[in-house]
């Protein structure tokens, strides 16, 4: 009975070390699949808007003007800026128009104002139904990040 006992006691000792044989083969084949799927997979073409020159800048043309403290103004055409609030947008905008849906509305922000303010007013003006929203562009002369150099 004490030879059965011996015997009992001893195990296998486990071997704590992984087999890469196999790691290394599943490697060479996902590498030989990618390799040969890359030239078959076709890109995606973006077509980003480009900023161009009209050729003729319209009769009636509305400005909402957003400042650097996020307070908003409203021009029309060559008149003094009026200061607006954001519920007053949409209501300014469509008594400005008089009933011409085609008369575009610029939106022009001063560069430190939060994206969020654009949109916010972008937003109200289109579920107000106003149809020609467009954004303000600085075109030349300016640096590389878009600010003018002073003379």
């Amino acid at each position: 009975m004490a030879a059965i006992s011996s015997r009992g006691s001893r195990r296998r000792r486990t071997i704590n070390e992984i087999n890469m044989v196999p790691f290394i083969d599943v490697m060479l084949v996902l590498l030989i699949i990618f390799m040969v799927s890359a030239p078959l997979i076709t890109t995606g073409v973006v077509d980003l808007p480009s900023v161009g020159r009209s050729r003729a800048q319209p009769e009636h043309v509305i400005h909402v003007i957003v400042g650097p403290d996020e307070k908003l103004k409203l021009k029309v055409d060559k008149e003094e800026p009026a200061a607006i609030t954001l519920k007053q947008v949409a209501d300014k905008v469509r008594t400005a128009q008089a009933g011409e849906a085609s008369t575009p509305v610029v939106i022009s922000a001063d560069k430190s104002v939060k994206y969020e303010a654009v949109v916010k007013v972008m937003d109200v003006l289109q579920s107000a139904g106003v149809q020609r929203v467009g954004l303000a562009v600085r075109n030349g002369g300016g640096s590389a990040d878009g600010e003018r150099k002073a003379p």
